[in-house]
């Protein structure tokens, strides 16, 4: 870890001590919530996470060699919001970044998402942005209703490059055929016909200078913020006492699985730190095709740091592990629905987040989330103090 007052193991908690609010989970949701109500709100607020650190799954590092990686897997920080943007900036100076990913597709690294250089490359064509449409136009195949995810990408571009590009990678990330998937999860990714090979388009794209955990250290920097880390929500319920609970973890394990376990999937990650200065020409690079893992991340081009040595990350979906994404089917947001019903009967319980809500998130949805959830807690029409 970065240092700071956060590393290492659980602060002492005060039983007798009268909390206002308890938030379980240190990630984004939760320490965004905690700033505010004690910041913003006077309140006197415990933060809990069972990991050794605070930050959840943005947490960054400086390894043994002394290059910042990311624990988790890469997070690029993108929004179009400016109001989500601005408050982030009270914690954090930034890098400009934009992110660009590489696909190996028939022996060749192209540009992800699809655009017209990723074509034309592929098949050693010399297409023009007009021509590309038709391309894509001749070989879509048509689709009554758009259900699935291989419905996505079929429907809009056919089924060639649907197998070249689609099919194995999401089979590989979700442990289930595309046919099974909800059309959510690739209706996220365009298909471009012009040159663009940015993977996100927002107008805010940027990393935190010195590394996310610094940012989130700069955020719950305040004596009305207890962190006890390597602590689970079971140990405190009963020893400390709280008048409201936020809760971010997995609204299923609140309630024991009472109707059975919403299923997530969770992610492996294996450093590697090579004697370099650099791996590869951009941050990511994703193998649909083969390799039991999905991606390689060089984390270098996030950060902007010089080192002599270079860092990257071999990415493996499975199915056990910590919770990462919600899986997207029928009957799993049914199941949630129940879940849902249940926790409206709390009212004293707030559930937020990927895990409170399930529901997949970017960063910057979660912390509009978090910001909007203290606006109705505060009873006001915004986060923004008068």
């Amino acid at each position: 870890m970065q240092g700071g007052r956060f590393g290492g193991s659980a602060l002492k908690m005060r039983p007798a001590f009268h909390y206002d609010y308890v938030i379980v989970g240190a990630g984004f949701a939760g320490s965004v919530l905690a700033e505010r109500l004690a910041v913003d709100g006077g309140q006197r607020v415990l933060l809990i996470d069972r990991r050794s650190h605070i930050g959840g799954n943005a947490y960054d590092m400086h390894n043994s060699a002394g290059v910042l990686v990311h624990r988790y897997g890469p997070h690029i920080f993108h929004t179009n919001s400016d109001e989500v943007f601005a408050y982030l900036s009270r914690f954090t100076r930034w890098r400009p970044y934009e992110h660009r990913v590489l696909t190996h597709v028939d022996g060749k690294l192209l540009p992800m998402p699809i655009n017209l250089d990723t074509i034309n490359r592929l098949y050693d064509l010399d297409l023009t942005s007009a021509q590309l449409e038709r391309f894509f136009e001749a070989r879509a195949e048509p689709v009554a209703a758009i259900r699935t995810s291989e419905d996505v990408i079929v429907s809009r571009i056919g089924r060639e490059l649907y197998e070249k590009f689609f099919r194995n990678y999401t089979r590989k990330q979700w442990g289930l055929d595309p046919r099974r998937l909800d059309a959510s999860v690739t209706s996220r990714l365009p298909i471009r016909t012009n040159r663009d090979d940015r993977y996100f388009t927002d107008v805010h794209q940027a990393m935190p200078l010195l590394g996310y955990t610094r940012m989130f250290e700069n955020m719950l920097d305040h004596p009305g913020i207890t962190v006890s880390l390597q602590t689970d929500f079971i140990d405190v319920s009963s020893a400390v006492r709280y008048q409201s609970l936020i809760y971010t973890g997995p609204i299923d394990e609140y309630f024991d699985h009472r109707y059975g376990k919403l299923p997530y999937r969770s992610l492996r990650f294996e450093h590697v730190t090579l004697e370099q200065p650099w791996f590869q020409d951009v941050a990511v690079v994703n193998f649909p095709n083969e390799h039991r893992f999905t991606r390689i991340t060089e984390y270098k081009h996030l950060t902007g740091q010089q080192h002599r040595k270079t860092s990257i990350s071999y990415e493996f979906a499975q199915s056990e592990g910590d919770p990462y994404y919600p899986v997207p089917q029928p009957e799993n947001a049914s199941l949630y629905k129940r879940y849902k019903l249940l926790a409206e009967g709390y009212s004293n319980v707030h559930f937020v987040g990927r895990l409170g809500t399930y529901k997949y998130y970017n960063m910057d949805q979660v912390v509009g989330q978090a910001l909007t959830t203290y606006a109705k807690i505060n009873g006001a029409q915004s986060w923004i103090p008068a």
